[in-house]
């Protein structure tokens, strides 16, 4: 038996890939099937089985895709109520997949619908949990994305106590040397205190996971429900997409409109630049949102741009545009984009300006400051004590609790956020707009 785990950086997602024999079971696959399609081919085996442990708000599954392409079945909970052909997994079915089993247990919590998949090797030990999003290391996965998202819908109070129940009954009880591999490590969304490590053990988990610690119901979640993250705009738009099956990836990726030039820009739909701030700044479309390239620029993308809106892409170059395009077909995005444009300087293009940082810092009561750092950010720090607090999430929604009366400086904690938020506020208020950028780093409040 061969467990093979594939992470996703920029998701910080985690799919598997189990082999035994000449057999293979996929657990969460991500968008982009080749990953897997090439584990088969080196493995001289067949993908058989296809399982989905809910679906996912963060990313967008190639389960439809894989199905489709090789044959495998799709097991997943029959809570999920898929609009697609499945076999029911819930708890105590059982998959044989070559010399090894594979068993289905409900444990709800992160979602009403989720399966953990118990690995019981050629021995019929239980070797290892594929959690998905109920157990990851050092936290479990939040109890709030599906209060309008899903066949089945459940307030995070109601999920916080079935996560409660899932944990005392079935993952607790679990012999400690069960290797757990969590579907997200740290930088998930889908979590609040997550470790960097990408597996753990459940004797670890019962050691040192705060979720798993003794304390009543009621105490559990008060703790599970404070301090989550926002909420992403795309998160229910991809519950939905995985609930009925996305398009398989490369012939959607290719229906992206390729534009030769500015011209072919609607200034009635949203433009996503990813240049660098530098060049942004330096020229770019008016109304142009700069959200550049980085780690996490599908989860901005999906926070900034919402789902039912469309939008263009602009990049430095050809190859950042196609790569670009991959990256936001990661969370279904491919299929609101109106077309992508690689940038060309053209003269008559907006221009933002530079903040004169050493005026800044001799008055800065001159300014009206703007902190778009997350609200749990800014308790445990605020940086200028008169700024004014809207994350970066719902800029869009409360630019006009800004005041017009000075200048407006934007600042984050080390310049991306900032940057996006600024480029927007620039053609929304009608007083100058300046970014702090990576300045914010010499700055602290006495």
């Amino acid at each position: 038996m061969e467990i093979k785990q594939f992470y996703d950086e920029n998701l910080s997602q985690a799919s598997y890939a189990i082999l035994s024999g000449n057999e293979i079971a996929l657990i969460d696959p991500a968008r982009n099937p080749k990953q897997y399609y090439d584990f088969a081919k080196e493995a001289n085996a067949k993908i058989t089985a296809v399982i989905e442990t809910h679906p996912h708000a963060d990313f967008v599954s190639s389960h439809l895709e894989i199905s489709k392409t090789t044959g495998s079945e799709i097991f997943c909970s029959q809570l999920l109520n898929p609009l697609y052909k499945y076999i029911p997994f819930d708890d105590g079915n059982e998959l044989k997949l070559g010399e090894i089993f594979l068993v289905s247990m409900n444990t709800p919590g992160h979602s009403p619908d989720s399966i953990s998949i118990l690995i019981r090797d050629e021995n019929g030990k239980d070797n290892a949990l594929a959690t998905g999003d109920t157990l990851f290391v050092g936290d479990v996965g939040r109890p709030d994305l599906r209060e309008s998202a899903g066949a089945i819908n459940k307030s995070k109070e109601e999920l916080a106590r079935m996560m409660f129940r899932t944990i005392r009954e079935k993952l607790i009880k679990l012999p400690d040397d069960v290797i757990v591999y969590p579907g997200h490590g740290a930088g998930s969304i889908c979590g609040k205190a997550t470790s960097k490590d990408t597996f753990t053990t459940i004797g670890r988990e019962k050691r040192e996971n705060y979720a798993l610690q003794p304390m009543s119901e009621d105490a559990f979640v008060n703790e599970l429900l404070i301090g989550q993250s926002y909420i992403p705009k795309y998160f229910g738009y991809d519950v939905d997409l995985n609930r009925k099956g996305a398009p398989d990836f490369e012939e959607s990726v290719s229906k992206v409109k390729r534009l030769n030039s500015y011209n072919e820009l609607d200034s009635s739909y949203l433009i996503i630049d990813a240049r660098s701030e530098a060049e942004f700044t330096n020229g770019h479309v008016k109304g142009a949102i700069n959200l550049r390239e980085d780690l996490k620029f599908e989860t901005w993308l999906g926070t900034i741009a919402s789902p039912n809106e469309n939008f263009y892409l602009v990049a430095d170059s050809g190859d950042s545009i196609e790569r670009l395009i991959r990256r936001a077909a990661k969370i279904g995005y491919e299929l609101i984009m109106k077309g992508a444009v690689v940038h060309k300087d053209i003269s008559h293009l907006q221009k933002s300006e530079f903040l004169d940082i050493e005026a800044f810092k001799a008055n800065k009561e001159k300014y009206t400051i703007v902190d778009v750092r997350n609200n749990s950010e800014v308790e445990k720090k605020k940086i200028f004590k008169d700024s004014i607090s809207i994350p970066l999430n719902e800029i869009r929604e409360r630019y006009n609790e800004i005041p017009l009366s000075k200048p407006v400086v934007v600042h984050c904690a080390a310049g991306y956020r900032s940057a996006a938020a600024a480029s927007f506020l620039e053609n929304k208020l009608d007083t100058k707009v300046y970014d702090l950028g990576e300045a914010i780093k010499s700055f602290s409040e006495n």
